[in-house]
């Protein structure tokens, strides 16, 4: 649906300077605390091939997801076809590519934007002209850049740091293999001093329950991740494809209807 206070906008190649049409009808770039007034769900296609991808982000959609994500495993099978693919099948859905980008910054985002994507993820780990200039082309193609801090040996810090080099939503994230060799990791580990450190919108990714997800909003994170296939209980018991639309109806309901609260901020470093 819609997110209040955002208007459709234009992106602008810096190529020719002409202003071409957002074939998504939509932006989700310049979100902020101030403005994200209700919960959010992104549904993360993590599949691997096209005609999956649209079958569950109809499903997802009809059950009152608000973001698809065009996952990792999506974008390694089908590339940019499946960008393509989504936004045409969804003109008016906000379209998220996990593109986990560690360099050629802004070359990746303009790929991204002309396929139709209206956000795009880089990693903490690249090198911060890296992630400067995939905000630039954020900037000039009306991208949502967000930050993934994956393997950062300090997740508050990086955070930080991610905010300072312009990215619009911070995305704190414990890997799959991380998650693997340490069983008992969690992102809501580090949740609330992330949100405290930081003013942009935050979500936590990673081994979710569907309870832990819905319990984001109150620990200030309202941008909620679920996957696809859903997991019943973080890494583990994913839901049937037949119980999947009520599942996912009942978590979308309880997500919007959750309460934002955000922690108390904290000194940064210097001041």
């Amino acid at each position: 649906m819609p997110l209040l206070g955002f208007r459709p906008a234009d992106r602008r190649s810096s190529r020719d300077g002409e202003v071409e049409e957002n074939v998504s009808g939509t932006t989700i770039r310049g979100l902020t605390r101030e403005t994200l007034v209700r919960p959010i769900v992104q549904i993360s296609l993590d599949l691997k091939s096209i005609d999956e991808a649209l079958a569950r982000a109809t499903t997802a959609l009809e059950s009152g997801a608000d973001w698809l994500e065009v996952g990792t495993p999506l974008i390694l099978a089908e590339g940019l076809r499946a960008v393509r693919a989504l936004r045409q099948e969804f003109p008016g859905t906000p379209l998220i590519v996990d593109l986990k980008s560690m360099d050629g910054g802004y070359f990746e985002g303009q790929m991204m934007a002309e396929a139709g994507a209206d956000a795009v993820v880089v990693m903490g780990r690249a090198h911060d002209a890296t992630i400067e200039r995939m905000c630039r082309a954020g900037e000039e193609y009306g991208l949502l850049v967000m930050g993934d801090d994956l393997a950062a040996a300090d997740p508050v810090f990086e955070a930080m740091r991610l905010e300072r080099l312009g990215v619009g939503v911070v995305s704190h994230h414990v890997g799959f293999d991380h998650r693997g060799e340490h069983p008992g990791l969690s992102p809501l580990t580090d949740l609330p001093a992330i949100v405290a450190a930081t003013t942009v919108p935050v979500q936590a990714v990673g081994g979710l329950s569907i309870d832990d997800a819905i319990g984001c909003p109150g620990m200030g994170a309202p941008i909620v991740v679920f996957g696809a296939p859903l997991a019943v209980d973080g890494d583990s018991g994913h839901v049937d494809l037949q119980d999947l639309p009520r599942v996912l109806t009942e978590a979308c309901r309880r997500v919007h209807e959750a309460q934002i609260h955000y922690p108390t901020a904290v000194a940064k470093p210097g001041e």
